[in-house]
């Protein structure tokens, strides 16, 4: 559970960073208050993201066994 728990911090957190400078860049360009704009919808989307692919990442590795089969432990 500690794993599964760090990784959809990491992923999320990550996740969320890129994603919202893109968005953020998209809808403004880079120009006076970006920065802020920017961290202003990380620090929004980060939690979301975290609670969502917390909830939602077991669904999507089953759904990914379905197609691929299990993994296979080498």
């Amino acid at each position: 559970m500690k794993h599964r728990i760090l990784f959809t911090v990491l992923m999320s957190g990550m996740l969320s960073f890129f994603m919202t400078l893109w968005i953020t860049y998209i809808n403004i360009g880079v120009g006076s208050g970006f920065v802020s704009k920017w961290l202003f919808a990380f620090l929004l989307a980060w939690p979301a993201a975290g609670i969502i692919s917390f909830v939602v990442s077991p669904i999507a590795q089953r759904i990914t066994a379905a197609i691929l089969g299990p993994v296979n432990s080498h």
